[in-house]
């Protein structure tokens, strides 16, 4: 079993016909679907094949979710190439609390994955910590993916580089632009970095893997398709660059995907 802890949002992913235009009527492909990268991980986990779970916080607008406010909601403006802008409302998930989180979630769990945007505000940050605790007395391993480096700068690099030291991951996922923000190398994170290189693959273990040739129609939760990817396939016992292949496939696969989702 794997898990994920984080956000959950409503994706309104809008793909318009030619350049935008102002004070006017387009045409429009838009779909609408759950989105947020830890709902994303586990959506591509099951689709790799492994079971997952997803600790969250839904608004009162989804059934049998706690009171209060409305699930987030992203609006994903994709362009040219798949290049994307994304307008965000954080919505009911950003207010998990540390209380919320029963030590049953992680019963089961071998592998707990946090993207580290929910380590960054309270009181999610608060939830996320606690998971790991709990994840770690199974015990259970721990990946975590750096994000966003506008989060990292906003955060400071110094402060968000010692806090992942603290949480000591196993795997650490990271694009070039957050371990640039982050001002260090991932090696000196965790044993098992992953730097993720968009359309041309990842690097693992100081050996390419390259992604194979696509068309790329929208690149959203594709770094959340390869994690997932990755993690299921090395808890059935593949190697590093074996892992890392499985992950560029499903990557490969949500590049092809308005919405970026199975």
């Amino acid at each position: 079993m794997l898990a994920a802890i984080g956000n959950l949002f409503l994706d309104v992913t809008i793909v318009p016909a030619g350049e935008l235009r102002g004070d006017d009527d387009q045409d429009a492909t838009i779909r609408v679907g759950g989105g947020g990268q830890a709902a994303n991980f586990c959506a591509w986990a099951v689709r790799a094949g492994a079971r997952a779970r997803l600790l969250t916080m839904s608004g009162g607008d989804v059934r049998s979710a706690r009171g209060g406010e409305a699930t987030g909601v992203i609006a994903v403006l994709v362009g040219a190439g798949g290049r994307r802008g994304f307008l965000r409302q954080r919505g009911a998930s950003a207010h998990l609390r540390e209380e919320d989180v029963d030590p049953a979630w992680l019963d089961g769990v071998r592998l707990l994955h946090v993207p580290a945007e929910c380590l960054l505000t309270e009181p999610i940050a608060g939830a996320a910590r606690r998971a790991v605790s709990l994840a770690r007395a199974r015990p259970a391993q721990l990946s975590i993916d750096l994000s966003s480096a506008a989060g990292i700068a906003h955060h400071g690099s110094e402060r968000f580089r010692h806090l992942i030291e603290q949480l000591a991951p196993d795997v650490l996922f990271a694009t070039e632009a957050e371990e640039t923000a982050i001002g260090c190398s991932l090696e000196r994170l965790a044993p098992l970095p992953v730097r993720k290189l968009g359309a041309r693959g990842c690097r693992v273990g100081g050996q390419l893997v390259e992604g194979p040739e696509v068309d790329v129609l929208d690149g959203t939760g594709a770094g959340d398709a390869l994690a997932a990817g990755f993690c299921a396939a090395r808890f059935e016992g593949a190697g590093p660059v074996e892992a890392a292949s499985c992950g560029v496939r499903l990557a490969e696969e949500a590049l092809g995907r308005l919405g970026g989702r199975p």
